[in-house]
């Protein structure tokens, strides 16, 4: 088969709709609010004392003139200022809601952990703009749901953002692993791994780490290099409940677009 150019450009998806700005969810509801009501407070008086200081301007004397004028700038001035109050929460509001932009390396979530196993906060609530997040020991897997790739696209995904494509150690951290993604409601979907036998046939390695597998977990019969019509074989490591047993493992064409996992 032809494999994609490792050269060539790869646009990653962004994980934030195109115009924050235009996503009324109810995150940015209290920026429109802000908005809204310094327009309203600011602008009403301010036409008003102009129209107030023109009548009296000219039903007045010059002895009253003064004390006219000095009214409706007061006024003013305190619309000006509350103008400026509203704005400022305006913006702090937006500095809190507002999410960085794809380019930037994922932050790491912030979440409650025991026994070195750490879940995020808002892992149970899963959406495309996130990555779910479990730690297990010294690494940190992120669930790549937002999308599907092939297991090229997916592993320039990981390092675009300072990850790799997941290696699996042991039946621990299997174990941990199948049982988030079935938390999540996912144990039906496919999740390539870094697991590879392009460079030998046969010879599973990581690509996270350069490392031979040792720990296995195939499904039966599995790897079993099933040649397609195409000419294309099974070189690349999926996670997948083929037989309604678990996330096995299982090797498939490269190409197939799926989920994945990253680690870091």
């Amino acid at each position: 088969m032809n494999y994609p150019d490792i050269n060539s450009t790869y646009t990653v998806p962004n994980l934030l709709p195109p115009w924050p700005w235009c996503d009324c969810s109810k995150h940015h509801l209290p920026r429109y609010f802000f908005l809204i009501l310094s327009l309203v407070l600011v602008f009403f008086p301010v036409l008003s004392n102009i129209k107030l200081f023109k009548i009296k301007v000219n039903t007045t004397h010059n002895s009253g003139s003064n004390r006219t004028n000095m009214n409706s700038w007061t006024n003013t001035a305190r619309s000006v200022i509350l103008f400026l109050t509203l704005f400022m929460c305006f913006f702090a509001v937006r500095s809190q809601t507002v999410v960085p932009r794809t380019g930037h390396k994922i932050n790491e979530p912030q979440g409650e952990c025991s026994n070195n196993n750490c879940v995020e906060d808002s892992a149970s609530v899963i959406n495309k703009w996130s990555l779910p997040l479990l730690r297990s020991g010294d690494k940190k897997l992120y669930l790549g749901i937002f999308f599907k790739a092939n297991w090229y696209k997916a592993a320039q995904y990981c390092r675009y953002h300072g990850m790799h494509l997941a290696s699996i150690s042991s039946q621990e951290e299997n174990d941990k692993l199948e049982k988030y993604i079935k938390d999540n409601g996912l144990g039906h979907e496919h999740f390539w791994t870094s697991g590879t036998d392009q460079a030998e046939e046969g010879s599973f390695f990581w690509l996270a780490n350069g490392r031979p597998i040792g720990f296995t977990n195939w499904n039966a019969g599995e790897p079993n290099n099933f040649k397609y019509e195409n000419g294309e074989e099974e070189h690349c490591l999926e996670l997948w409940n083929r037989d309604g047993k678990g996330l096995k493992w299982n090797d498939s064409p490269c190409s197939f677009e799926t989920f994945f996992v990253c680690e870091m």
